[in-house]
């Protein structure tokens, strides 16, 4: 996680200065809505569910919603009366992930405290969940990407849909996929992670039930009954709660067409040491096979950041997400171009004059 802070100090020199053309950033957005009512409770006899609720951003993590889980969660991990904790999204997302427009605006602006104290308050909250002393139930019934896997995926149990839809695209933003997704990717099956690293790509709620991000599956019909069952529960239990979603639970088939049954090309050609050798091994593959999935990886790697496939960032917000023109100018433009030293820089500890990010690890992690 140190390295992200790293990576937020070298925003302003990574992204293009453009000219904002009558769009609001998600922050300006927010001064309309009541903050407090971002993140709202449910209160059960024995539980607590946190309810992201900005459904016109797509539940984006912002910073004051992140310290407000924050505050929320410790409290409810310090409380005796509260069994287990849940997480929702208001609208048809979980969490789309961090409020990435506000963090392209504040770096335009030199702005990069802010930027700085985002990524501080998010990390820390995926590492509370991730490190939750009380069982934690994800309903992902949408959207849930980026940062929204990151406070998800690192919990307990997770809930997919069939109108759950998760990626890590932050290749396709000149980012690098962040808030624990180095973590769960890599424990992914042979070099699934790799491949949805690189490419952004979208797995639907069956396809994450059946390669392990998400730990159960049903239809968005019974989603309102599993949220009834978990309000009844009077417990703390991990395996009555897991007795309690297996009940609504569905067993999962990916489609003919899904990643998970080319699981044999993907681990032959993300297995590679670099990128290059990834792009060489799938265009081998493209012309031994012709097969469309081959052809339109490729066309998708060639579409992201060159430094962003190397894990790093450069530049890349703009064009898909302030000015939608979908023409990104990533520098530097390809993969040949992308040095070493540049890739080494995002892992180098932070300066003397930058704080870490300072997590109570001592207290949530037993063998340190």
């Amino acid at each position: 996680m140190l390295q992200r802070l790293r990576a937020a100090s070298l925003m302003r020199r990574s992204f293009h200065s453009s000219r904002l053309r009558g769009l609001c950033t998600l922050a300006e957005t927010a001064t309309n809505d009541d903050l407090d009512n971002q993140v709202l409770v449910e209160g059960k006899a024995w539980s607590r569910t946190a309810i992201l609720n900005r459904p016109s951003a797509l539940n984006a993590l912002n910073t004051s919603m992140a310290a407000r889980l924050q505050k929320l969660y410790k409290s409810w991990e310090d409380n005796p009366d509260i069994g287990f904790v849940a997480m929702k999204g208001s609208g048809r997302a979980f969490c789309a992930g961090g409020d990435i427009i506000s963090l392209y605006h504040w770096i335009n602006r030199g702005n990069l405290e802010d930027c700085k104290q985002f990524f501080r308050t998010a990390y820390t909250l995926v590492y509370i969940i991730g490190t939750y002393l009380k069982p934690h139930v994800a309903l992902l019934n949408g959207i849930a990407m980026g940062g929204g896997a990151g406070v998800s995926i690192p919990g307990t149990f997770r809930v997919a849909t069939d109108k759950t839809v998760f990626a890590t695209p932050e290749t396709l933003i000149g980012f690098h996929p962040d808030a624990a997704a180095s973590f769960y990717l890599s424990h992914l099956p042979g070099h699934l992670g790799e491949y949805l690293a690189l490419t952004g790509e979208k797995l639907s709620g069956v396809e994450m039930t059946a390669c392990g991000l998400a730990t159960h599956y049903s239809h968005s019909s019974r989603l309102q009954l599993i949220v009834e069952q978990l309000g009844n529960l009077v417990t703390d239990d991990p395996s009555i709660i897991e007795t309690s979603l297996e009940k609504f639970g569905e067993v999962v088939y990916p489609e003919q067409n899904s990643v998970l049954q080319r699981i044999e090309i993907v681990d032959n050609c993300f297995s590679r040491d670099t990128v290059e050798e990834i792009i060489d091994a799938l265009e081998i593959e493209a012309a031994r096979t012709n097969d469309a999935w081959c052809t339109s990886t490729l066309k998708r790697l060639r579409e992201v950041s060159p430094l962003s496939l190397k894990v790093a960032l450069k530049s890349g917000v703009r064009a898909r997400v302030v000015d939608k023109d979908l023409a990104p100018k990533w520098d530097p433009p390809t993969l040949e171009q992308v040095s070493e030293d540049m890739v080494d820089r995002y892992f180098c500890r932070l300066s003397e004059f930058e704080p870490d990010l300072d997590l109570p690890t001592s207290l949530r992690e037993a063998f340190n």
